[in-house]
């Protein structure tokens, strides 16, 4: 996956203040920003939603985003008063914001919005298939009979897409995970006494 592959789904007004001010912070720390989404809860809250290129995130990421971002959202100050600022992975049901992530999770199953009518309508829930020609290829399990049961989505007519939490995803969810602590435990080379040393 590449580090600074564009997001197809960006966020508005505050919330895109907000996006630009940490997107090249977390570039600079080796990950990538998911989502910026502002609240009222708790009198306001910013969740910043970042991932390595790889797609995973763990605690330790999350605190090393929180104290990179911070000091710059101090200085920048793009939030009227005071606020919570809460640093998140995408977890399992994640949002698919960039167009390597409906290839990277073909054949799981998605919920995709359109902010134009695509087939007559604007909601779709289906098996990602995949991209083809600038299209989200989705095969519908909410397609009625007189409907097409496989439907190609125009990148730039999504305006939300979300991971649908399955059996089966929570399944390559928890692979990915093992694989990506096994290839990193791969670094560590043990020295004569038997400690790990990087």
């Amino acid at each position: 996956m590449e580090q600074d592959e564009a997001r197809i789904i960006e966020e508005t007004g505050v919330a895109a203040r907000v996006a630009a001010i940490v997107s090249p912070v977390l570039a600079d720390l080796g990950y990538r920003l998911v989502r910026v989404k502002v609240t009222g809860q708790n009198g306001c809250t910013v969740q910043i939603m970042a991932e390595r290129p790889d797609g995973t995130m763990t605690v330790d990421d999350c605190e090393i985003v929180s104290r990179g971002v911070s000091p710059v959202l101090d200085l920048e100050d793009p939030i009227q008063g005071a606020y919570h600022l809460e640093i998140s992975s995408p977890g399992i049901d994640r949002p698919l914001v960039r167009a390597s992530d409906f290839e990277r999770w073909s054949g799981h199953e998605a919920k995709i919005e359109t902010s134009l009518p695509v087939c007559g309508r604007k909601r779709f829930r289906g098996i990602l298939l995949g991209l083809a020609d600038g299209s989200v290829r989705l095969k519908r399990g909410d397609a009625k009979p007189d409907e097409e049961a496989e439907v190609a989505i125009a990148l730039a007519d999504i305006a939300e897409a979300r991971l649908v939490l399955t059996d089966a995803l929570i399944t390559e969810a928890l692979r990915r995970a093992k694989a990506a602590r096994v290839g990193e435990d791969a670094g560590e080379v043990e020295d004569d006494t038997g400690d790990a040393i990087n």
